[in-house]
């Protein structure tokens, strides 16, 4: 049975697939840009001019970058019969709800979903062995 966990954030997804005695363990980087918009007052004076922020534009486009970046993750674990997903913050969260949306066949294999803080290789390592031992 090949079980599969995931620690994932905004900029890399920790992959650790168990089969049978075989462990391997991958990084996926993603390319999502940092939201740092640039404008607002172009100058101290009041009524002088002002920059307008477009950020429909700025989330749309992570919003791709999002899709593209679990479309990395789904194809590195659609052989696994069992997942699992760790992570801080809301991207575990969202790659749930894209697997459920798009990667049905995925998603009936996801376990659970679990928030976790900041971790290293060998702790996260470490929680995906424990989470399929118990």
């Amino acid at each position: 049975m090949k079980k599969t966990g995931i620690w994932i954030d905004k900029r890399v997804a920790k992959i650790l697939t168990l089969d049978d005695d075989v462990e391997k363990f991958e990084t996926i980087e993603s390319d999502i840009d940092e939201y740092r918009p640039k404008g607002g007052s172009g100058t101290r004076m009041k009524g002088g001019p002002q920059d307008v922020v477009q950020d429909s534009k700025y989330l749309e486009r992570e919003k791709h970058q999002y899709k593209g970046y679990f479309k990395l993750i789904a194809d590195t674990i659609k052989g696994s019969d069992a997942i699992v997903i760790f992570g801080p913050a809301q991207t575990g969260e969202k790659l749930n709800n894209e697997l459920a949306k798009s990667y049905p066949d995925l998603f009936a294999k996801v376990k659970d979903h679990k928030n976790a803080d900041s971790m290293t290789d060998n702790q996260i390592k470490a929680m995906i062995r424990d989470f399929f031992a118990g």
